[in-house]
């Protein structure tokens, strides 16, 4: 190959490059689907919905006649509980309004015995609960089969919510 080409050659890998899509938190570049319970009236689960939509989440929403049962069903103990669930392909659930990017590293690190991640209440500032500067820090949860639950991250700036 001469060496005239080499220059016509990167540039145009560049461009390609600058054209290809923003990779995505998950590994097969395909979107992990959540199937997300909640109220059809509830405005901050939907905020929730497109932060997680906006994060490479693809979603689907159900409106369950009766959430605290899908969540008793689901292992979600009431002190665990918030206003909406969302559940993988695999099962694992996502109460509350976790950080979708806490949602995709507990996905590809799947802990054991662990059945997914929880932020009990609503608090201010989390995702889908802004309002304005207000923030409050706040802990997610791993949740475990066994009805425990440990400290999975602290959320204590906003910045934390969106690496």
């Amino acid at each position: 190959m001469s060496l005239f080409r080499i220059p016509t050659l990167l540039a145009i890998l560049s461009l390609v490059m600058a054209m290809s899509p923003a990779p995505t938190a998950f590994a097969n570049d395909d979107p992990e689907l959540l199937t997300v319970h909640k109220s059809p009236t509830c405005g901050c689960c939907g905020l929730w919905v497109d932060h997680a939509r906006a994060n490479g989440f693809e979603t689907r929403i159900e409106h369950p006649a009766d959430l605290n049962r899908l969540k008793a069903n689901h292992g979600i103990a009431p002190r665990h509980q918030s206003c909406h669930t969302a559940v993988s392909v695999d099962g694992f659930v996502f109460e509350g309004h976790v950080p979708a990017h806490l949602i995709a590293r507990f996905l590809a690190e799947k802990p054991e015995g662990a059945i997914g991640l929880a932020v009990p209440g609503m608090p201010i500032g989390s995702p889908g609960m802004e309002m304005g500067e207000r923030f409050d820090p706040y802990e997610v949860l791993v949740l475990m089969a066994d009805g425990s639950s440990r400290v999975y991250s602290v959320i204590d700036t906003p910045a934390r919510q969106h690496p």
